[in-house]
């Protein structure tokens, strides 16, 4: 990436544990957003899953590893530059984080936790975390919900909560921030067993969409911004039959006019196109996606990006105004890909 003002760029994560080159920076294409690659760096282990500051000048990581951390570059010139040194999250295998009320906060995937880290008003990070939560609980699947697995956190629309899916105890709970620490304000159970793993929220901040990794299914709920609270309403199945192996989704991404919301399967290695209707989803149909085992999905500027983590690529395709079917178009290789962002 060239620093260039306007300069539409991605910044893609990847496991370094199984030969990904780190964080790798990618020129946008301004007309059918082929990616083309620019730098890598390597200073973090395993930086999974990433975050860009509202400014753009700031690219927050996390850490995936046994002892898990955070780390914040300067992304304005021509290479990310660490801020300083990653802070640990005192958490293990930290899967996800985002940007909520002058903090970053880190979903623990191996001990259930959310972990808050002040930022300064630079954007770098402070040496050690203002508060954690620890998650309780469990579910009926043996081997993956013996005990909680926070997979994501994130702000509501309005900004009041931080909205955490658990995939170890079949729940959302929602937190506000006291003095730095996350507080539980309520936790919704789902059904069990399905293992929800990440959720997206509709612009028009009624509805949410919860994507469950331990059933190919989408529960969408109702969003209560005032009392902070959501209703589940319905759960939608992300294939069009049973699967034929492997099915366990991941990504999950509406689109900005709120008419069409994707979500990626991995095992099937395909994408699914759902039209928005009232209090509901329809499943218009599923594309490959690619290439194999989509871990993430994003969408940029009318197109959507897979990170194929086991075939080592970034696949593109093009999104049908009308049906919202996405076409492929293209692909980058960025070996052991976890996801891709946008600024």
């Amino acid at each position: 990436m060239n620093g260039r003002p306007g300069r539409p760029r991605a910044f893609i994560g990847s496991f370094t544990a199984a030969g990904g080159p780190g964080l790798v920076t990618a020129e946008v294409a301004p007309l059918g957003g082929a990616l083309t690659l620019r730098a890598a760096v390597r200073d973090v282990p395993d930086p999974s899953y990433l975050a860009l500051s509202p400014d753009g000048g700031t690219l927050y990581s996390v850490s995936e590893t046994a002892e898990g951390a955070v780390a914040a570059y300067r992304v304005d010139g021509d290479r990310p530059e660490l801020t300083g040194p990653p802070v640990p999250v005192d958490g293990r295998g930290p899967t996800h984080l985002s940007l909520h009320a002058g903090h970053v906060l880190t979903a623990n995937y191996g001990c259930g936790s959310v972990t808050a880290v002040p930022v300064h008003p630079d954007g770098s990070l402070a040496g050690t975390p203002s508060g954690r939560l620890q998650h309780t609980g469990s579910g009926p699947h043996d081997r993956r919900q013996r005990g909680p697995h926070a997979h994501q956190v994130q702000p509501d629309p309005s900004g009041r909560w931080a909205v955490s899916v658990d995939l170890g105890t079949d729940s959302v709970r929602l937190c506000t921030l006291a003095d730095g620490t996350p507080v539980l304000h309520r936790e919704i159970a789902l059904r069990p067993g399905s293992g929800p793993r990440h959720l997206a929220f509709h612009p028009d901040g009624v509805h949410a969409y919860v994507v469950n990794e331990l059933t190919p299914t989408v529960t969408v709920c109702r969003w209560d911004t005032e009392g902070g609270s959501l209703k589940p309403l319905a759960e939608v199945p992300v294939l069009q039959g049973a699967p034929a192996g492997d099915a366990y989704p991941s990504g999950i991404v509406v689109s900005p006019d709120g008419r069409f919301v994707w979500t990626a399967t991995r095992g099937e290695d395909v994408l699914s196109a759902f039209a928005v209707e009232a209090d509901g989803l329809r499943l218009v149909g599923t594309v490959p996606c690619g290439g194999r085992w989509p871990r993430a999905l994003a969408h940029h500027d009318g197109h959507l990006y897979a990170a194929n983590e086991r075939s080592g690529d970034v696949t593109w395709f093009a999104v049908d105004e009308t049906t919202g079917l996405p076409r492929y178009d293209g692909f980058v290789q960025v070996p052991a890909a976890s996801c891709v962002v946008f600024g």
